[in-house]
């Protein structure tokens, strides 16, 4: 089988995956029923999601259930570690998939797109800070940016700190909001007294997460303007428009 047909065929199991995945399947409902059960796994429930959670950024599932999910289950800690470790390996999986077996329909779906041609520029000369600035701003799609990365001339190393290190703000927030929520349920059902200074230091504490990570996003979106050529996305996508269309 020669390698264009090889990924022809790859693109066609993979699309076809997608399609059942987010249409016939009442997805959301699903990924919660998994937390629940993720719960009951003891110590193997942190190796499940990170499995779990490198299929569903393949798969372009939404990821924010089980970001929040694991932090509700786990706290900040393990939490952050856990999703943290699969969100990487599964933009990576992703990354590897667009340079490999799905290099040319990814070309297809983005060569047309001037900010795209901006990014790829850039990230030819910069390739770290450009995929680093991409990961904090919340401009770009992120599921599509896994697989678009791989046409461009970034280095799967650069890619991959870059993509770890840029992602970890924004699951630092999700996940720190998981915990709140199984902190408040703690303290609404009396099972968790911390006492005044430990209410007062909790919700400080997620006033400050929310605060610095939109802070950091806003920078970021002022670099990579700076950063990139005259092409650079001047805003957010309405409308559910992807940015990279």
């Amino acid at each position: 089988m020669s390698k264009n047909r090889l990924r022809l065929t790859a693109a066609c199991l993979i699309a076809v995956a997608m399609f059942a995945i987010l249409v016939f399947l009442p997805w959301k409902d699903s990924l919660i029923r998994f937390v629940a059960a993720v719960e009951q796994m003891g110590v193997w429930g942190p190796v499940v999601l990170v499995l779990v959670y490198i299929v569903a950024t393949v798969l372009f599932v939404p990821g924010l259930i089980l970001t929040v999910g694991g932090g509700f289950l786990w706290g900040v800690p393990i939490g952050l570690v856990t999703i943290s470790v699969g969100s990487t390996l599964g933009a990576s999986a992703a990354f590897l998939l667009g340079r490999t077996l799905l290099r040319e329909t990814i070309a297809a779906k983005v060569e047309q797109s001037p900010k795209f041609r901006a990014i790829d520029e850039a990230v030819g000369e910069q390739g770290f800070k450009i995929v680093l600035l991409t990961r904090l701003s919340p401009m770009f799609p992120f599921n599509l940016l896994n697989y678009a990365f791989g046409v461009t001339r970034v280095s799967f190393r650069d890619y991959f700190f870059a993509s770890w290190i840029g992602m970890l703000p924004g699951t630092a927030m999700y996940v720190y909001i998981g915990s709140a929520v199984k902190s408040l349920t703690d303290l609404s059902s009396g099972n968790l007294d911390t006492g005044l200074g430990g209410k007062i230091l909790f919700y400080f504490g997620l006033v400050m997460t929310v605060v610095v990570t939109l802070y950091v996003t806003k920078v970021a979106a002022k670099a990579l303007q700076d950063a990139l050529p005259d092409e650079s996305p001047p805003a957010a996508p309405a409308n559910g428009e992807s940015i990279l269309d």
